[in-house]
């Protein structure tokens, strides 16, 4: 509501490593997508790395540019989509999250848990206040 995109971008090293498959990603961020819905949210578009250097499955068995900690789920969002920089920003749990923020040149925000809705909040007030 408040204007902006909302992506969601995630290492699944899972499908390099033979745990699960490209599909099963899939159904998962569709269920995602159906569950955040119901409760009135949107995700914009996903993205997300299946490769890991260290997996078993074949053709996934690198260190790839989208691989968090690296920028390059995040910049390839930008780029397909009208993004405004000054003022995007990443919510993250990991300290990786951050990492790829800074990669993009964005701040980044930590989750430690809790109510993610005054968490977003408190994120929106800090880039008010910085814009």
């Amino acid at each position: 509501d408040g204007g902006y995109l909302v992506f969601i971008f995630t290492n699944q090293s899972g499908v390099a490593r033979g745990f699960f498959s490209v599909d099963d990603v899939n159904v998962l961020h569709d269920w995602m997508r159906a569950e955040l819905a119901a409760q009135g949210a949107h995700i914009d578009d996903i993205r997300y790395c299946p490769h890991h250097p260290d997996g078993t499955v074949d053709g996934y068995l690198e260190d790839h540019p989208w691989r968090k900690p690296g920028a390059g789920m995040i910049l390839d969002l930008m780029q397909h989509w009208p993004v405004r920089r000054e003022g995007s920003f990443v919510i993250g749990d990991r300290s990786t999250d951050l990492e790829a923020a800074r990669a993009a040149d964005r701040p980044g925000f930590l989750f430690m848990g809790g109510d993610l809705d005054r968490f977003v909040e408190q994120c929106l007030e800090i880039q008010a206040r910085e814009a």
